[in-house]
């Protein structure tokens, strides 16, 4: 399947897409709680020194959060967003 194509089908319009990203969001945090407590943790009661302190807990909450909310993940979740839309207009047939 060419680039185009696939593009075409996994096109979804503005406000879905902003949906698509949210819950894309909202998954990737709930799946890194564990790491965002750890991080709140150490960053409570720091200033600027957050920074270097928290350094260790704060790459270990990106890498966990990137996991999770990457172009690869919004792509899938496009696929099965139209997969979806394509089941319920044929079942209104």
């Amino acid at each position: 399947m060419g680039y185009v194509q696939e593009a075409r089908e996994n096109h979804v319009k503005k406000k879905v897409e902003e949906a698509l990203r949210s819950k894309m969001k909202q998954k990737a945090l709930k799946e890194c709680d564990q790491y965002t407590l750890k991080y709140a943790q150490c960053a409570a009661g720091k200033t600027i020194s957050v920074v270097w302190q928290c350094r260790k807990q704060a790459k270990e909450l990106n890498d966990c959060l990137h996991q999770f909310t990457n172009d690869a993940v919004l792509e899938e979740m496009k696929k099965e967003y139209m997969l979806q839309e394509n089941q319920k207009g044929s079942s209104r047939v």
